[in-house]
């Protein structure tokens, strides 16, 4: 939420934002002898000094007091391990098949059944309340926290006065430094409560500041929404979050599929019953849905699995917005309730792009009017689209994925 949150990285190690005098020098002998020269002011301290000033009115204007301001960042720092944090995304850089077996894979799913089986009265009462699938809030929760057991201990409001302080991703962590603020002023939450990730997402299912505030429940009804210590509170905000982001009750979130022989790959977005004309079929053997619409989603290539996705997909993608943390989340759900592994092979041989080729592949898509984003040599929703667009214009199966082929292609004369 987070940034997802899904999700959502950090810094230099430096000094306090605020020093407090904490004891007096007695005599002149002890000031004489055991004083040392003050250490001079780094840019780095000034730097941190001047982000919390600017922040200060801002806070105001938000309504938090000065008592609350200067209580929240007393003794505060930036986080030294955080910036590094903030360049190592395995959803958006490592191959989605070794992302899905190390999200997968191990204990996660025999434990899923095991939060599945712990939990079982409050998932049906979650469901039926925001008629959001308990596996998909079992997913989500396995995929945040492995089911609470890893749920963060960084201090939330130093996590995010490390990252607004750098302007990681602009202001949008500055602004959930200044919700957090927010909670703690209007007494939804105790300051020492405001625990978690590095990125400043919190609980059992890692929500934002800005999600808490939106969607946390206190479902417990005892008067707190406690997404820290208390499951029935975390799992039923979890469905109200993605309830509120337009879950779709009794559709499938994806469906891995199978593809007749000269199947038109143009068709990309349609009806299930369109799709079923065509010849498109579920891995499974079972029935398409008899209702509702779906894309194709090539995930590797179509020389890989290949899916149907539903807009519940993109509902998912609201906590985190990678494909492959998406697919992670429903394919843990799938495989918790007893349903199959994905079927196709992988292509785990076949070359693939490496970081500084698909920074090149994206501008060269963007010269071409085809892709509006930065070149990050992320491989997103944007970069897939824009290279189906151009697998269009140049009639080679428009499946989206960027590969070393298509990138030699775009770089050779015409």
């Amino acid at each position: 939420m987070r940034l997802s949150v899904i999700a959502a990285t950090a810094l230099i190690s430096l000094a306090p934002a605020f020093a407090q005098t904490t004891g007096s020098i007695n005599t002149s002998a002890a000031r004489t002898r055991d004083a040392k020269p003050a250490p001079a002011a780094t840019p780095a301290n000034a730097s941190f000094d001047a982000f919390l000033q600017r922040l200060w009115p801002l806070a105001q204007q938000r309504g938090i007091s000065r008592a609350t301001f200067d209580a929240a960042f007393r003794g505060v720092t930036p986080d030294a391990s955080i910036v590094a944090l903030t360049k190592k995304q395995s959803e958006f850089t490592a191959p989605i098949w070794g992302y899905l077996n190390s999200a997968i894979g191990g204990t996660r799913i025999p434990r899923g059944r095991d939060a599945a089986a712990d939990n079982a009265s409050v998932l049906a009462q979650v469901e039926a309340r925001y008629g959001v699938p308990r596996e998909i809030v079992l997913g989500v929760w396995g995929m945040e926290t492995n089911y609470g057991s890893f749920k963060g201990d960084k201090d939330t409001i130093r996590s995010l006065a490390t990252l607004a302080h750098i302007r990681y991703r602009g202001d949008f962590f500055r602004d959930e430094l200044l919700t957090a603020l927010e909670l703690i002023e209007e007494g939804h939450v105790e300051r020492r409560e405001l625990r978690g990730s590095w990125a400043g997402a919190m609980g059992h299912t890692q929500f934002m500041p800005s999600s808490y505030r939106k969607y946390a429940v206190d479902f417990t009804g005892d008067g707190h929404a406690d997404i820290w210590t208390s499951t029935a509170d975390a799992l039923a905000s979890t469905a109200n979050y993605l309830k509120g982001y337009g879950w779709v009750q009794g559709l499938p979130w994806g469906l891995e599929v199978t593809l007749p022989e000269g199947f038109d790959h143009r068709l990309n977005k349609a009806s299930f019953a369109s799709f079923g004309s065509a010849g498109v079929r579920r891995a499974d053997g079972r029935a398409l849905p008899s209702s509702g619409e779906a894309r194709l989603f090539y995930p590797a290539g179509h020389r890989g699995p290949v899916m149907l996705l539903t807009e519940n997909f993109d509902v998912i993608k609201k906590y985190n917005s990678s494909d492959a943390y998406a697919l992670a989340v429903g394919h843990l759900g799938d495989r918790i309730m007893g349903r199959p592994a994905i079927q196709a092979d992988w292509p785990v041989q076949a070359p693939r792009l490496d970081k500084a080729g698909t920074e090149d592949l994206q501008r060269r898509l963007k010269a071409l009017g085809l892709y509006n984003h930065d070149a990050d040599g992320r491989i997103g929703t944007g970069t897939r689209e824009a290279v189906r667009q151009y697998q269009l214009r140049t009639g080679e199966v428009p499946d989206g994925w960027p590969t070393p082929a298509l990138l030699a292609k775009m770089r050779s004369p015409r």
